[in-house]
């Protein structure tokens, strides 16, 4: 290889000056990460649950996911005790529903939500995209959080829509 004297490589990144690591520098570099919308649910004593952008496939065989919870979300009580989990894939056509379950004190489960009872007893939301019911296998400590992982035990993938996303603090829809 020739390099000209015209050519100019330069060895300097091009990024801004860092920042000391903080709850705001998360919080910031994870805005501009786009993520597709989940709601989490788990049944107790009543139904709970909350909307998730931190759902993962962990595995194919066996079939597992993972999502963070916080240990002071109202959900989480329930989610420490229970076997078995619900997944669900939210379409664009659902922001609604993710701001209501992701809204601390609202009626989570009340008359503009529609769910039923699925299997191992858990509430599963009507129309969204997809949706599986989960046992869960183990809860990691991480902070003021725990990372649950679950293998899946029943499903459906055939729901109608495009995925809703998370992004710059506000949900979006893809574009074409």
């Amino acid at each position: 290889m020739t390099v000209t004297p015209d050519l100019q490589l330069s060895t300097a990144p091009t990024i801004g000056a860092p920042r000391q690591a903080s709850p705001d520098l998360l919080r910031s570099v994870f805005r501009r990460h786009a993520a597709g919308v989940a709601v989490i649910t788990a049944h107790g004593e009543r139904p709970v649950g909350f909307t998730a952008t931190s759902l993962n496939s962990v595995a194919a065989e066996p079939p597992m996911i993972s999502f963070g919870v916080g240990t002071t979300s109202s959900s989480w009580p329930v989610v420490a005790e229970a076997e078995h989990i619900g997944v669900h894939i939210l379409g664009e056509h659902q922001q609604e529903l993710a701001a209501t379950f992701a809204r601390s004190g609202a009626d989570r489960f009340g008359g503009s939500t529609r769910w039923s009872v699925g299997p191992e007893g858990v509430p599963v939301l009507d129309g969204v995209l997809a949706w599986l019911v989960c046992r869960v296998v183990a809860r990691v400590p991480a902070g003021d959080h725990r990372i649950v992982i679950a293998q899946a035990v029943a499903g459906d993938p055939d729901g109608v829509g495009r995925p809703l996303l998370y992004h710059h603090g506000r949900f979006n829809a893809l574009r074409d």
